[in-house]
């Protein structure tokens, strides 16, 4: 009897039987175990559909009748009222899922029916805690005829001229001074060039008094108090002529006071006429035998002339005169200038005025 398969369809039978065993066996082999939780929350999710008559509501405004009528549990309903009246507010749809005895499955089943209304929702900027700025206009009031002597600060900061700070440093000022015309007006530290032309035309000036003539301050030993009652001088000026004072060892010349800080061009000419110069209190350096410490305080000396000065003195033993530190390329004519009134040579220099 001959064989109903031929050789062809024999062969191809052998060879597909084995393929599909392995793709049956690598079917089940890596075919995706179902997790028990997740079945789980899935049955009693479609339990939950099944026994709820689910509606859209509000659970900041819904009732216990309402979620009952919607086949909520009393435990479930109970605890959503309780929540809320705790003083919690649902601002999202997950706040739901923060209340007792509502469950995962239980959540997910009521999500897609949970309305919160407007005014619950959760904002970024809520309107009870946003924050406003709002820019603070400055009235300015137009500027009138005002007499120096008795105007007020508020007045000044009010025409927009001068800021607070500046009018009432301006007041203090006159209050101290005296303001009798527009040059001791433009020598107040707070007054510009360009506020004082926009008051020039405004302002009336007292008439100066006769006595108010004094004589000039000797600066060079001058209290603090008697340094502030000269025009042009602040009350931080007064401290940088003292420190510089000290520095120097007293002014030689009254243009020296050009080379305080906070001195400028316009308080400078005020100042010179109201200040005198006693040469002979100035403290002198005795160039020979200071100590380095010494030497290096005096402004005049700068750091290239101590160097210099300190190492030849150390070979050379001293000098006799200005001229000798000249010619030793210690200080040029220049600098031996302003150095000549605050030098001497010998032991006898530290006093006053030698």
């Amino acid at each position: 009897m001959s064989n109903p398969f031929s050789r062809q369809e024999i062969r191809a039978t052998v060879i597909f039987l084995p393929l599909a065993f392995l793709v049956i066996l690598g079917i089940r082999l890596f075919r995706p175990v179902a997790d028990p939780d997740t079945a789980r929350n899935l049955q009693r999710e479609n339990e939950v559909r099944d026994t709820l008559r689910l509606q859209p509501f509000d659970p900041n405004t819904v009732s216990y009748e309402e979620l009952r009528a919607m086949g909520w549990p009393k435990h479930t309903a109970v605890s959503l009222l309780k929540y809320r009246e705790s003083g919690k507010v649902f601002r999202i749809r997950e706040d739901v899922a923060l209340c007792y005895h509502i469950d995962d499955s239980t959540y997910q089943a009521l999500k897609p029916y949970i309305r919160i209304g407007e005014k619950y929702r959760l904002r970024a900027n809520p309107p009870a805690e946003r924050k406003t700025f709002t820019r603070t206009v400055r009235k300015v009031i137009p500027l009138a005829t005002f007499r120096m002597d008795t105007v007020s600060a508020r007045y000044l900061k009010a025409t927009g001229i001068l800021s607070k700070r500046q009018a009432e440093a301006l007041i203090r000022w006159r209050d101290l001074s005296g303001i009798y015309d527009m040059e001791e007006l433009r020598a107040c530290y707070v007054v510009s060039d360009s506020a004082a032309t926009l008051l020039e035309p405004f302002v009336i000036f007292p008439t100066k008094p006769r006595n108010t003539q004094k004589e000039p301050v000797e600066i060079n030993t001058a209290d603090s108090a008697t340094l502030r009652s000269i025009k042009g001088i602040g009350e931080k000026t007064v401290m940088r002529i003292l420190a510089y004072r000290d520095r120097l060892g007293g002014f030689a010349r009254k243009e020296q006071i050009r080379e305080v800080e906070g001195v400028t061009e316009q308080n400078y000419e005020l100042i010179l006429k109201q200040i005198s110069v006693n040469y002979y209190v100035i403290r002198k350096i005795d160039i020979n035998f200071a100590p380095r410490d010494e030497l290096a305080r005096h402004p005049y000396i700068t750091p290239r002339i101590l160097r210099r000065l300190l190492r030849k003195r150390q070979l050379k033993g001293g000098w006799s005169s200005a001229e000798e530190l000249i010619l030793d390329d210690i200080l040029t004519k220049e600098e031996a200038g302003r150095l000549a009134s605050y030098i001497v040579f010998g032991s006898e220099a530290a006093s006053p005025g030698k």
